[in-house]
């Protein structure tokens, strides 16, 4: 397989070049952007597999980063995003996942890169098309009540598990790091899934475009009140 490659966008140049320099030690490639400018530059002169962009960016550091996402959503749809944050904000988080295109995104929080191996798997699972999203945010959302009537809960039919494991599949785990974490066959996970997926009624198209559907559902229904 080709290496995956990468654009970070951090105008910290410590933590964009200290990264830069350990996602290449383990055969990825890495170029380097300090503005949402020139990120957005070198996206439209050389569309990487993913673009990792801090949220707070010269001139304003407030949210360029994001709007920066947005943009390359927009404009390089076969760009996948990775934003990543000093705080949880469902509403960013939700703002960016609930895009136009489905799939191909993440957000989490700026601690998740010291896990080098988690976060490359993170940004495999964002290059092949799914979602990740910080474990903190979605905890969060799935303690949120129900909505009130009359707006219907979608996920109102999911039992406690299916929950659970929903909420494990936003955070971007596979059926078999769910099953590791919940201490269950894979078997088991991949009965939850499948009836997750029928309860949500989405369609039987690629298995991975449904779990995206059913992440969506999922924040949608619990971010919705954001």
């Amino acid at each position: 397989m080709d290496p995956l490659r990468l654009i970070l966008a951090d105008d910290a140049a410590v933590i964009r070049q200290g990264l830069a320099r350990l996602l290449e030690e383990r055969g990825l490639e890495v170029v380097q952007a300090a503005s949402a400018d020139e990120l957005l530059a070198l996206v439209a002169a050389d569309p990487p597999d993913v673009a990792v962009i801090d949220i707070r960016m010269p001139p304003t550091f407030t949210d360029e980063g994001l709007r920066a996402a947005r943009e390359i959503r927009s404009r390089f749809p076969q760009v996948a995003t990775l934003v990543l944050s000093q705080h949880t904000d469902s509403a960013y988080a939700l703002e960016l996942i609930s895009g136009r295109t489905p799939g191909c995104v993440g957000y989490l929080l700026k601690d998740r890169i010291v896990d080098v191996d988690g976060f490359i798997a993170a940004l495999e699972r964002v290059a092949s098309g799914g979602i990740v999203v910080e474990p903190a945010i979605v905890a969060g959302l799935l303690d949120r009540p129900a909505p009130a009537p009359p707006r219907p809960d979608p996920l109102g039919d999911l039992t406690p598990r299916e929950r659970e494991v929903l909420a494990l599949i936003a955070e971007g785990k596979t059926d078999r790091g769910i099953a590791d974490e919940l201490f269950v066959s894979r078997k088991t996970i991949e009965t939850h899934v499948r009836s997750i997926l029928a309860k949500l009624d989405l369609e039987a198209d690629a298995g991975e475009n449904r779990r995206v559907h059913a992440v969506l559902a999922f924040l949608q229904a619990r971010g919705a009140d954001s």
